[in-house]
């Protein structure tokens, strides 16, 4: 086997294997069911694929427009403004991206400079960080407390300084599966107001909010609209996570910057999968059906584990379910979830692996999108640890 002749300097030196990724291949190896990873264990509607493969067919096969081809574009301008509010030109200030984690890196390469700094709330989405540090950015980072994690405003306003560039939000909050209130999004409005401080907001989880809550997106929000990158996904929405598929609006200034750095890492996304999708935005009644799909999941989840030894933490949105496992264990949180996997046949993640420092709070957790039999086959196991 060749070896490269010198040693490498590593521009993340302290990063290895997602979690994410660990677990879901410790999953494989012990065949156990696996609730770690974030996706659907279940198809989308058999229309969506006769739409890709239509215009597979048709000869759609070549390169799309840098920015997404234009009926999907419009489709989005369409249900942002439905839903929030607020219009967004199609041509300039819609980009079609591959995926959100290339949407928040794109962003983040386009806007952050060396020795800017960025905040981000902890515990946080493990792309964040890894996108600010290759860019020369210190990341900044803002502890969410169990069991609400909501974010403390004063503490926020205490670390903005002249060289503060960006703040991430992510709302509904992966892991914590909470969502932030009109109240949150005006702190958010106030502090950054008439600074030159850019929002990247991943909304990924937009449709999916519990009980009654509505989602507070930046785009309805015409202070915060102006300064925001605003990120969503198709695959969260239409269970096609392995698509890789998803969009970004944003005021035109922001997203000409973002499009230069779009067209060098991935320049376009595949074009009869956007014209699929496309077509099947026309029924808006799809994404408004999401939450109750998801809320009746969640319900299930959690009344099957109702007399477990977990203690569940409330769950608002996302398709993510927190709990704790004190009752149970005094193990670190990484060791519980490998024996958990291993012994008990399921596999969970630990939070610790969204603190960069690895704070251990006793805290897993699962995701329920899942199918109703895997659900329940899952907590009949969880039931008796």
């Amino acid at each position: 086997m060749p070896h490269f002749p010198s040693p490498i300097e590593s521009r993340l030196p302290n990063v290895g294997t997602t979690i994410f990724t660990v677990m879901s291949r410790l999953a494989q190896e012990c065949g156990a069911i696996n609730l770690s990873q974030g996706f659907p264990d279940f198809n989308a509607e058999d229309v969506l694929f006769e739409r890709v493969a239509h215009w597979m067919r048709s000869g759609h096969n070549q390169y799309a427009p840098m920015g997404g081809v234009a009926p999907l574009r419009e489709a989005i301008a369409r249900k942002v403004s439905g839903l929030y509010g607020t219009d967004f030109d199609p041509e300039t200030e819609i980009t079609v991206t591959a995926g959100a984690t290339q949407a928040l890196f794109t962003a983040v390469a386009a806007l952050v400079h060396p020795g800017d700094e960025v905040i981000v709330f902890e515990p946080v989405y493990d792309s964040y960080a890894p996108a600010i540090e290759l860019q020369g950015g210190r990341v900044v980072r803002m502890q969410l407390a169990a069991p609400e994690y909501r974010p403390d405003w004063d503490a926020v306003a205490a670390v903005i300084t002249p060289r503060t560039r960006m703040i991430m939000i992510n709302s509904p909050h992966n892991p914590t599966a909470t969502v932030w209130s009109s109240e949150d999004m005006a702190r958010l409005a106030a502090l950054t107001r008439g600074t030159g401080i850019v929002i990247v907001s991943d909304e990924v989880y937009e449709h999916i909010v519990f009980d009654g809550l509505r989602h507070e997106s930046c785009a309805q929000y015409p202070e915060l609209a102006a300064r925001s990158v605003v990120v969503s996904s198709f695959g969260k929405t239409y269970h096609i996570t392995g698509w890789k598929v998803g969009y970004v609006v944003a005021p035109r200034e922001l997203m000409a910057e973002f499009r230069k750095v779009h067209q060098f890492n991935v320049f376009t996304v595949n074009t009869p999968v956007q014209l699929a999708l496309a077509d099947y935005m026309g029924d808006a009644s799809r994404h408004e059906r999401l939450a109750a799909f998801y809320q009746g999941k969640r319900d299930y989840f959690r009344d099957a584990l109702a007399g477990s030894r977990f203690e569940l933490l409330p769950s608002s949105g996302t398709y993510f379910q927190l709990a704790r496992y004190g009752a149970i264990s005094g193990e670190a949180d990484s060791t519980f979830v490998q024996r958990l996997t291993r012994d008990t046949g399921v596999a969970a993640i630990p939070v610790s692996a969204f603190f960069a420092d690895g704070r251990d709070e006793r805290v897993i957790r699962f995701c329920f999108a899942k199918n109703e039999a895997t659900l329940a086959a899952a907590c009949e196991k969880l039931r008796r640890v």
